[in-house]
């Protein structure tokens, strides 16, 4: 069974860039037609996609995020990670990774997801 972990800072301060990494075993982020997200939550608000790598190593970020957002993988690894870039305190949040196959959604299984406050 696939497990997931995200792993990263809890605590920035505006502007700064927040960098999460996700670590995956019991299988390959390269396995066929996988798919690997980020996800996150602001309090009182409904999870929201951030974007994903494709087994063939191809990123999407969402429209909203795109201009700041980048996701990444290491093979070696087995890892990926997000980098957010400018961080305001409306990027608040607990953060998940989560993976999907055979289509980027919906999602088979999740990290237990990490709090990230951005904060002066």
């Amino acid at each position: 069974q696939v497990q997931l972990q995200e792993s990263g800072p809890g605590l920035l301060k505006p502007s700064q860039t927040l960098s999460l990494t996700c670590t995956v075993s019991g299988d390959s982020i390269t396995a066929n037609n996988s798919y690997w997200s980020w996800i996150r939550q602001a309090p009182g608000k409904g999870l929201e996609w951030i974007g994903y790598m494709a087994y063939y190593n191809y990123d999407y970020k969402s429209p909203s995020l795109r201009s700041r957002a980048s996701i990444s993988r290491d093979t070696s690894s087995n890892q990926f990670t997000l980098q957010l870039r400018s961080v305001t305190p409306d990027d608040t949040g607990v953060y998940y990774c989560a993976t999907a196959n055979p289509n980027p959604t919906p999602f088979t299984s999740w990290g237990q997801g990490t709090q990230v406050t951005v904060s002066s």
